[in-house]
């Protein structure tokens, strides 16, 4: 089982006046950005491992960055990143499994090696639902978009021991989730179009997800994610 919930102060983001903390004095700290989708993949974990001991949070402002986060930190200049054992580590599904692998708390992959192979699968697409549905906003959205929330439809019917990608909770709704949480509330916004109509297995999903402690502190509030988008991609059109 996850760990118990905890309600936790979220500090405030640092940005370019900010002088940086003790850097690798052996805290372990993971540098996000309350908004970035990506992130919010390895805060998920980091919460449901029980780690927010163990784990200190350090957002960053994206829009405002502090000169020493891409000096001292993390070269590549973007989050999430994980401070550990006096090295650096990027890429949010690597940070997953980083996490899952090198610190206490429930596992997020199972033993079932049908479900090991499945879940590798699904991780492999990620990137090409995404793209795709971002890619839709430039078109016919709703037409475009249908087939990848179809697709996920379909695959949360491979197995019947839970409403999750692989029966139970797992490291591929984590990687899932941030951006189906900015789908949804975009679509509603924008298109007045709901992306669980006629999708039972994705809305049953979405509201079992909800259900979970580590997961509800993560979530972006929904003006942001509209203000944020409608800027990125409709100023585009």
């Amino acid at each position: 089982m996850a760990a118990a919930t905890v309600n936790e102060h979220l500090p405030t983001p640092l940005d370019a006046t900010s002088e940086p903390p003790p850097l690798f004095d052996g805290t372990t700290r993971l540098y996000i950005n309350y908004a970035c989708p990506f992130a919010q993949r390895v805060w998920i974990t980091r919460n449901y491992k029980g780690l927010h001991d163990k784990i200190k949070l350090v957002p960053i402002n994206l829009q405002n960055r502090p000169a020493w986060y891409k000096e001292k930190v993390y070269h590549e200049n973007k989050v999430p990143a994980l401070e550990h054992n006096g090295k650096i580590i990027g890429e949010s599904l690597d940070l997953i499994k980083y996490v899952d692998c090198n610190f206490e708390g429930p596992s997020l992959l199972p033993d079932d090696p049908a479900k090991k192979e499945f879940a590798e699968e699904l991780i492999a697409y990620t990137d090409t639902f995404n793209k795709t549905v971002y890619t839709s906003f430039k078109g016919d959205t709703v037409k475009e978009a249908g087939p990848s929330f179809d697709h996920l439809e379909n695959v949360l019917h491979k197995f019947d021991d839970g409403p999750f990608f692989l029966g139970q909770f797992s490291f591929v709704d984590i990687a899932y989730i941030p951006f189906v949480e900015r789908f949804q509330v975009f679509f509603s916004a924008v298109w007045n179009y709901d992306i669980t109509t006629g999708r039972p297995k994705l809305a049953r999903w979405i509201e079992e997800l909800n259900k979970i402690d580590a997961y509800k502190p993560t979530k972006v509030d929904p003006k942001v994610v509209i203000e944020s988008y409608k800027a990125r991609f409709q100023a585009q059109q």
